[in-house]
């Protein structure tokens, strides 16, 4: 499959499935499908993982990106925040591939197949994950719809930590053993964290486009500097992370592999630190390789048979 048109002057020919496809933003479902497997990974280390609510979880997960990838193509647009300007892949709705209306549609459909998966996971696991899955629909859409869009005033990051990072992870864990075992809670760590610098290379691409929008995500409150402060915090609480499993006694050393990747993320830093605008894009998803990367090995790490 060819690469997604990456500015508006080369969409005309795309068809309807794959403009729906562009819409899902298939590169972001990295951070849906990560959480998941580091969340059955521990479940697996305290001898509880179960298949069909992992499969369970780990669908509502993508779900839930793609209905708020949709909620985010249809919301920016009517707010203004996609224009001509943009500097990272064309939006479907903005470019005219999709109608609003449309994308809406479309973001129901998510959400709402989203919540079919959920009503299985209540049936195994109980009422919490209605609360867990209600939170995570009404973020989705919060992040850049409704009064007080998330992502509009400064919350998008904390978002993102929250909800594909302890959440996700404690939550993948909770409908297979049936409690949130402490290994979850320090493992949502790194993985919230990197995925939260997944967004911050894109808010730092787009902050002056942002600013003109009257979006004030932290890379426009902070500036530059700032998001690259911010940035390598997440990177160093996703190294450290590990360390700290370790060192409370949680898992054994196998769990420190993520350190393997040191290197992927020093350079990441490093370009990110000189680099402006289009330029952003690989590191963008440099870092979404990067989460993957991390959370695969932290899972194997967690797996490893000295744990058993």
């Amino acid at each position: 499959m060819s690469a997604p048109p990456d500015n508006i002057s080369n969409v005309r020919s795309v068809s309807a499935p794959r403009a729906w496809l562009l819409a899902a933003r298939p590169a972001t479902l990295t951070a849906a499908v990560v959480p998941v497997m580091v969340g059955t990974a521990c479940a697996a280390a305290v001898g509880g993982a179960r298949l069909w609510p992992a499969l369970a979880a780990l669908l509502g997960a993508i779900f839930i990106q793609i209905g708020t990838n949709f909620a985010n193509d249809v919301f920016d647009f009517e707010k203004g925040a996609d224009t001509d300007e943009r500097l990272g892949p064309v939006r479907a709705v903005h470019a005219g591939l999709l109608s609003a209306a449309q994308m809406r549609r479309g973001m129901w459909v998510a959400f709402g197949l989203a919540t079919a998966c959920g009503a299985y996971l209540t049936a195994v696991a109980g009422l919490p994950v209605v609360v867990i899955g209600l939170a995570s629909v009404a973020s989705g859409i919060a992040y850049t719809g409704g009064p007080y869009p998330l992502g509009y005033h400064g919350l998008g990051d904390v978002f993102v930590m929250v909800f594909f990072g302890f959440v996700a992870v404690c939550g993948t864990a909770f409908v297979q053993v049936g409690a949130v075992p402490a290994l979850a809670l320090w493992a949502s760590v790194p993985v919230g964290a990197l995925a939260t610098a997944v967004l911050v290379v894109n808010n730092l691409r787009d902050r002056q486009t942002d600013a003109r929008a009257g979006k004030r995500t932290l890379a426009v409150r902070l500036g530059r500097g700032g998001a690259l402060v911010e940035y390598a915090g997440l990177l160093g609480c996703a190294y450290l992370a590990p360390v700290a499993i370790v060192a409370l006694g949680l898992a054994g050393a196998p769990v420190l592999l993520p350190l393997a990747s040191l290197p992927l993320g020093a350079r990441l830093l490093s370009r990110i630190a000189i680099e402006e605008g289009r330029a952003l894009n690989p590191r963008l998803g440099g870092t979404a390789r990067l989460l993957l990367l991390h959370g695969a090995l932290l899972s194997v790490g967690l797996l490893w048979p000295a744990h058993r």
